[in-house]
Order: structure tokens, then sequence, then C-alpha cells
């Protein structure tokens, strides 16, 4: 088996870890298959005073499997979600905290989050201007985006790179491209990556009830709203969650014998440079990444057998985002099977990319395709092949998994079979 590709360091996945609205991994990706949403009510708090009260949320979730109850009550909910996608990815490689001890200068955590936990800071600063109690030591640092890594890398004991990407929705993937990247340029052989996010709070919502992206009128119907690509969406799912991979080289997988799930073979970015919160509309910033990240892998678009796209569920991300495959794929775009992750599980933030990720490794795997759930009337704008409503057997070389976030940051990486 060749260990060097293109110059390069073959980058493989190893082990994956999961918290999301349909429980964790590998549980989360049975469910996907099964066509199964987690959309629900919101339970976490009282919705009624909201006109959106469906999310994508978390339930049954317990901290302190991997974290000491002491500290997980100092600690942020993207914290517990990230240590715990993190600790099962590294277990689900077949590896544990003493395996890494001799290697520990060479293991990096690269893990990404675009809001921080806003829970911590939200009541740190009511208690401070209603009761002028100051906050607590770890308030506000535990708040900050970063500090999800830091945990993993402190419990790890990883001495490599410590990285934390914000990017909006395109965190994950341009986390997990990163990543591939340490390893391909000598920076560390093992890599925890991956993205997390936890923003399930009334205001977060109202937010974006405001800038009109949320789905609006399936409070009675909540397994209903996320429909990417389907001509009545009329908008995404806020939801949490986190994904995490475990990445290394080849030969170092190869020596140990471990399971090798997929290649990380290309990863690109890009800038729309339009709009805060709209995609620039002909869909030339998404194809740049697309474009760019095939360069990245010297792989040919022909070669592609799919696209786990962004698939927000929005009129204008999911009309755009078709555009640009068509721009990129040409008439090979009618050819590849392409799907939403986010039909089920709503739209993660900056959680979105990794776990899409996962699911992505996942069809290359298995070579299955988990359906589009909710395309009950195809949008004729979007008119590819959207594995609509079941799970489907294919042939899978080579996959791209899309992620475009707000302020116009697109990112695409590519998985290949091994």
């Amino acid at each position: 088996m060749e260990f060097i590709r293109n110059g390069f360091p073959r980058v493989v996945v190893t082990g994956m870890g999961a918290v999301t609205p349909l429980g964790r991994f590998p549980e989360f990706w049975e469910k996907l298959k099964a066509g199964i949403s987690g959309i629900r009510r919101i339970q976490s708090f009282d919705p009624s005073h909201l006109e959106v009260q469906i999310a994508g949320e978390v339930l049954d979730f317990d901290p302190t499997e991997y974290i000491e109850p002491k500290e997980a009550r100092r600690m942020g909910r993207p914290s517990h979600f990230a240590v715990t996608a993190a600790m099962d990815a590294l277990k689900d490689a077949g590896l544990t905290v003493e395996d890494l001890e001799p290697i520990r200068e060479r293991v990096a955590v690269d893990f990404g989050s675009s809001l921080g936990a806003h829970d911590l800071a939200q009541q740190a600063s009511f208690e401070f201007r209603t009761k002028g109690r100051r906050p607590g030591p770890f308030a506000l640092i535990e708040s900050i985006p970063n500090i999800p890594a830091h945990h993993i890398s402190r419990i790890l004991g990883a001495l490599g790179p410590l990285v934390c990407i914000s990017a909006a929705c395109a965190t994950g993937t341009h986390s997990i491209g990163d990543a591939m990247n340490l390893i391909r340029y000598g920076k560390a052989d093992v890599v925890v990556t991956g993205g997390v996010e936890a923003m399930i709070l009334d205001y977060g919502i109202a937010g974006f009830i405001s800038m009109k992206g949320l789905a609006t009128g399936y409070n009675d119907n909540p397994t209903k709203a996320s429909r990417p690509f389907d001509l009545h969406r009329n908008g995404f799912v806020f939801a949490e969650g986190a994904g995490a991979m475990i990445l290394e080289t080849l030969e170092r997988a190869v020596k140990r014998g471990a399971r090798i799930y997929a290649e990380v073979l290309g990863m690109a970015s890009s800038s729309d440079a339009y709009h805060v919160a709209a995609p620039e509309p002909t869909g030339m910033g998404a194809a740049n990444a697309m474009r760019w990240a095939l360069q990245d892998a010297r792989l040919d678009p022909e070669l592609i057998d799919y696209v786990n796209t962004h698939g927000s569920s929005t009129p204008a991300n999911d009309a755009t985002e078709t555009r640009a495959m068509k721009q990129v794929f040409k008439d090979h775009a009618y050819k590849l099977a392409a799907n939403s992750t986010k039909s089920m599980l709503g739209h993660l933030l900056g959680a979105a990319g990794a776990v899409e990720g996962i699911a992505t490794v996942m069809s290359i795997f298995e070579q299955i395709l988990h359906p589009t759930i909710n395309l009950e009337t195809p949008d004729p704008e979007c008119d590819l092949d959207y594995v609509p409503n079941e799970a489907r057997d294919a042939k899978i070389n080579f996959a791209m998994s899309n992620n475009f976030g707000l302020g116009g940051q697109n990112a695409s990486v590519i998985f290949g079979r091994i």
C-alpha cells in the first residue's frame, strides 16, 4: 500500500464520535439511514413566547461520563458536547489517552466553534445586571469559542498544535481540512478534529426569527419543518451538537491495525464577498470552494459519486447550491447523488460540517446514502438527485461535503474510499 499521495502523507479517518439530536455515534447514523427526524418542540425552556418553538435539541445528555461532576458544572454545554464526541471518537479509533502519551507532542486538536458557550455568558450577565453579583472566575473564559478545544487537549494531554477555527456554519468543514493539512505538512501524526455548537437559547432563536431565517408554521408538526430542496421550504431549523474525527497518517493506522473508514483527500475554502447573511446568488463562491477542493485532491469532477450538501432548507441557499454544483460538475451534476443531513438533524451551525462529514464518511464506508426527508414537491430550480425520502445503496468511491456560512464563508472537503 502506498503511504504517499501527491507528495504528501496520506491522511485517514480512524475514529468518529458525535452528539446529536438523534443520539451519539453510531446511533445517529442508523437513524439517518432510517429517515428519522430529531426535530421536536423545545424542552430545555418554555418556548411559548416565540414564533418558532422547535429545534434539533440534544436530550438526556449526561456530561459526566468523561468529565468530573464538579468540573462539568464550571463548563459550558459546548465543552460538554465536544469532550464527549472527542472521547467517543478516540474510543472508536481503538485508542486510549495512555496510548497517546508517548507521542503527545505529535497529537493535535483542531476543533472549532462559532458561538461559544452563550449559556454561561448569558447567565453571568443576567446575574451581574440584576443582582449585582460579580461573575465567577471562569464565567467569561469558559464562554469563549476556543475553550471546547482546550478541554479536549487538556484531557488528552495533547501538546501539539491547538487550533479553533470559527467560520460560522462552515466551521466543522474548515477544521477537518486544517487538520488534514497539519498531518500533510508534518506538524502532527494524530489530530482530533471537528466542531461544536450549543445555542438553543430563546434570544438566539429570536435573533434568527428577526433575520427571517428559521422555518415557520411547523410548531405542531416539527419533523416536517426541515425540507431541503422542496418547493415549500421556508427556512432552516436551529439545532445543537458536536462531531469529532480522529485523523492520522495511513502509515500509522496500518501499522497499528486500525479500522480505516475513509481517506481525507482535499479541502478548500472561499468567500462570497457579498452579504453578511445571504449567499451570492450566482453561486460563484460556493462553486469556487468545490472546484478548489477538487484541485487540492487532484480529482476530476466526474469522479465524485456523491455530495453531502449544505442543504439548509432556506429558499436562497438550496437553489444557490444547486446552481453552484451545476457550474462545477456540468452534465455530471445530474449523474451524481446528493442529499441533506439537515433534513433530519436541523442546522448544527459550527458543528454541521463535522457531523455531516461523519455522515459522508459512513456513506463511503457502508456504500449507502441516507435520504433527504420531506422532499415531497421538488423545486424546479433544484432538479438534481437528492435521494428523496428513502435510503439507497450506492457505489461511492469519492464524496464531497459542503458547508456555507454566514458572512459568505464557503468550505468543501473531499473523502475517498480506501
